[in-house]
C-alpha cells in the first residue's frame, strides 16, 4: 500500500509542479522575456517552493536555525538545478512530458531511497540529491545544445 500511495502522489505532484512551473509559468514569461530569462524565473521559483521540508524539520525541533538555513539554500539551488534541466527537456521535446517523467522518476527514487544512519536520520539526502541532479542536469545540458534546441522557436516568438 506504501508504494501505491507513494505512485499516486508522485503522480499528482508532478502534474502539478510540471503545470505550473514549466507549462505555465515558462510559457508566461516568454510573452516578454526570452527562454532564459524564463527559465531562470521559473526554476527559481521552483527551487523555494521546495523549501519547506527544512522549514518543517526547523518547527519540529531536529534541526538548527543554521541548519535549516544551509539546508535551504542547497535545496533552492539543487532544485533550481533540476527546474531548468525540467526546462530544457520542456525545450528540447516541445512538451512537459518528458520533464514529467523526468520528475516523477527522481521523485519516486527519492522516497524509495533512504540510508538511515545511527541517529535515525538521512544526512546525506540533500547531498545524494545534489550530486545526482548536477550530473544529469550537466548531460541535458550537452543534448540540448547538440539537438540545436537552443535554436527552436519559442512561444514568445510564436505570439508576437
Amino acid at each position: 500500500m506504501f508504494f501505491v500511495i507513494c505512485i499516486a502522489g508522485n503522480i499528482i505532484n508532478v502534474i502539478m509542479e510540471e503545470g505550473i512551473f514549466r507549462g505555465l509559468f515558462v510559457k508566461l514569461a516568454e510573452i516578454k522575456y526570452p527562454f532564459i530569462k524564463a527559465t531562470i524565473l521559473s526554476s527559481v521559483l521552483f527551487g523555494i517552493w521546495h523549501i519547506a521540508a527544512p522549514i518543517r524539520s526547523l518547527l519540529d525541533g531536529e534541526m538548527s536555525v543554521a541548519g535549516t538555513v544551509l539546508s535551504a539554500l542547497l535545496l533552492i539551488l539543487t532544485t533550481g538545478i533540476a527546474g531548468v534541466k525540467f526546462c530544457l527537456l520542456t525545450k528540447i521535446t516541445g512538451s512537459v512530458w518528458m520533464s514529467m517523467a523526468d520528475h516523477f522518476t527522481n521523485n519516486t527514487v527519492i522516497n524509495l531511497l533512504h540510508v538511515v544512519t545511527s541517529s535515525g536520520m538521512d544526512e546525506l539526502q540533500v547531498i545524494r540529491i545534489s550530486i545526482a541532479q548536477t550530473l544529469s542536469f550537466l548531460i541535458v545540458l550537452i543534448i540540448y545544445w547538440k539537438s540545436g534546441a537552443h535554436y527552436k522557436q519559442t512561444f514568445r516568438k510564436t505570439y508576437l
